[in-house]
């Protein structure tokens, strides 16, 4: 029959839903292993073997199967045949494709997450089928996690999901280290809703993705034996929703912020794992729009390879902003979103018609996250004051100490080393000791919120220290630097990224520059402290939304010494008429002296500069 598109699915119901999985999943079925127990699809490596990638890419098509066998759905007999013979061959000690003994640490622990699920919420399609012999291979294999170290983050839930699923098939499991890991994930919660993930860990899409949609799932499998932690789960997730609900758009977009982007609509998973536990934070038909319009917005998107199957990337094939554990079959756990598969034809998600969002204030101030998020009729964006740790995982810099991230413009990471253009630092102060080598924003060594300003204070070098006040807004938002340098820097300003397309048409003075396009318009423009304006044509593939962008960047030379650096920056999705490089004005309150700068927000917070 072919590959269907899937952009056409309407995706009005659970039938819509159903169609959707076998649209995802029909294309893969050439690239199963000849016994079932890899997904080998082509394309590029990962920091794990070639054969646990293939394990990864097998157990990541379950989170979509197991909720949709739970719910009665129809099921492509050669995927679930296939399935079964993957788990019966997976799980043999003897079988050449064996998924092995595993080791402390080891990606196939989170892997086992999924086929934990599965016995919780399947047994009857994905248990029962097997032999005693395999049932009791599957059971050992699994069992390996209760043996082995995981890391002390979201990865104790995987955990926590396998032996649930052995609690509810009556097997035994690791009943003391299973409260052990759930006492120790509620140690990562922070306030409003939101964990940090791990000890000092970001606050990123693994709060949703992770710790409320496991929580959420444990709530309802378990609330009767543990009621008292089944409620904090449901009332934490019913505060994070409150503010996670401000990182949508209208039309199903999300903000693009953190890493692990290239799961795509697993940002939207926690709406179908409200509907799964039976939790409203808002109206049952907010609730299915929310998560309907996600998972349209993304199928319409240039996501997928020519043969049907989903490509690494974000809003297209991108190798470039991938992390170092992104296999092929590694986008698959986008599948987490099918959760509400799991749920019977009657359910009330199905039954209510889709409603908008609810009516959001302009602001959100989000201080666990360190965000603010603002919103100017389709376009949001967050703003964001850094953090004080950093991590090791790729483009760290790019994806989570940019100054703002927006659902509309994305945002871009460096292609390479060398210049601007490879650099491509939109939103970021990038300085360069000269050599055509920047550096860019890693971490803080303070930072704080107080409603639309954010303030943060941080080194590039030693002897060089910035403090940083963004003035938070749309579609203008305020940058003033104050910078100390012992050495003489080159620095460069970068606004939003902007789509090109052969429309574009480039406004650009002496230290203002502008461009529009078909997409919208971006500018910047210097107030204080800037030489030269100019468009920069960043390098192909460097923006996650789109292949081709040029940045409105302000450029600077500063000598050893005290230094303010002053812009306004626009950016502004859909036909309009060109920035005019004044309009800030009739926003923001800038007072320039001889002796200090002061600034006002809208909200009437005061920042005062002495020189």
């Amino acid at each position: 029959m072919g590959v269907k598109p899937i952009a056409a699915n309407p995706l009005l119901g659970k039938w819509d839903l159903e169609q959707a999985f076998r649209e995802l999943t029909e294309p893969l079925l050439p690239f199963y292993s000849i016994g079932g127990a890899r997904l080998e699809l082509d394309g590029s490596g990962a920091g794990q073997t070639v054969d646990v990638a293939g394990m990864e890419g097998f157990s990541r098509i379950v989170w979509g199967l197991a909720p949709l066998a739970a719910g009665g759905g129809t099921i492509d007999e050669k995927l679930l045949q296939v399935v079964l013979k993957g788990i019966t061959n997976g799980t043999n000690p003897e079988h050449e494709e064996y998924w092995g003994a595993v080791s402390d640490y080891d990606q196939r622990l989170v892997e086992m997450a999924s086929l934990g699920l599965a016995l919780a919420i399947a047994p009857d399609r994905l248990w029962e089928p097997l032999s005693q012999t395999t049932k009791q291979h599957f059971y050992n294999w699994l069992n390996q996690i209760n043996e082995h170290k995981v890391h002390d983050c979201n990865w104790l839930f995987f955990h926590v999901l396998v032996n649930v699923g052995f609690y509810k098939l009556g097997l035994p499991y690791a009943k003391e280290q299973l409260t052990a890991n759930l006492d120790r994930l509620e140690r990562f919660y922070l306030e409003e809703g939101w964990y940090e993930d791990g000890t000092s860990g970001h606050c990123d899409y693994y709060v949703p993705l992770a710790f409320h949609y496991c929580g959420l799932i444990y709530s309802a499998l378990m609330k009767e034996e543990d009621p008292e932690r089944a409620e904090r789960f449901e009332e934490r997730a019913i505060l994070f929703a409150q503010q996670f609900v401000h990182w949508f758009s209208e039309d199903g977009r999300a903000i693009p912020y953190g890493r692990s982007l290239a799961y795509r609509f697993a940002q939207g998973a926690l709406w179908g794992a409200f509907a799964f536990a039976d939790v409203q934070p808002f109206e049952p038909g907010v609730i299915k729009g929310l998560y309907m319009r996600h998972l349209r917005w993304w199928f319409q998107q240039p996501i997928f390879a020519s043969n049907g199957v989903l490509t690494v990337g974000y809003g297209y094939p991108n190798l470039i902003m991938a992390e170092n554990y992104n296999a092929p079959g590694s986008v698959y756990w986008g599948l987490k979103a099918f959760l509400p598969l799991a749920l019977s034809d009657n359910h009330w998600f199905w039954q209510v018609e889709e409603l908008p969002l609810p009516e959001l204030a302009a602001v959100s101030v989000q201080q666990a996250p360190h965000l603010v998020i603002c919103r100017d009729r389709d376009h949001i964006a967050a703003f964001n004051t850094g953090h004080l740790t950093t991590n090791d995982h790729t483009h760290t810099s790019a994806k989570y100490e940019k100054f703002v991230y927006s659902a509309s413009f994305g945002f871009s990471v460096p292609r390479a080393e060398w210049g601007l253009s490879q650099g491509a630092f939109d939103s970021m102060l990038a300085l360069s000791e000269g050599d055509n080598l920047y550096r860019v924003r890693r971490r803080n060594e303070q930072t704080s919120i107080d409603g639309d300003l954010l303030t943060s204070v941080w080194r590039p070098w030693r002897d060089v220290t910035i403090t940083t006040y963004l003035i938070a807004g749309l579609p203008w938002h305020l940058r003033i630097h104050r910078i100390e340098t012992a050495r003489e820097l080159d620095a460069a300003e970068g606004g939003f990224a902007l789509p090109l397309d052969i429309s574009l048409v480039v406004s650009q003075q002496s230290v203002s520059v502008s461009g529009m396009t078909g997409f919208g318009c971006s500018g910047i423009t210097g107030i204080l402290g800037f030489e030269r304006a100019e468009l920069i044509h960043s390098q192909s593939n460097t923006n996650l939304m789109f292949p081709r962008t040029a940045i409105p960047t302000l450029c600077t030379k500063l000598q050893p010494g005290f230094h303010l650096l002053i812009s306004a920056v626009y950016g502004k999705q859909g036909k309009d008429e060109a920035v005019q490089s004044d309009d800030w004005t009739k926003l923001f309150q800038v007072t320039i002296e001889s002796d200090q700068v002061s600034a006002v927000s809208p909200m009437g917070k005061v920042i005062t500069i002495s020189r």
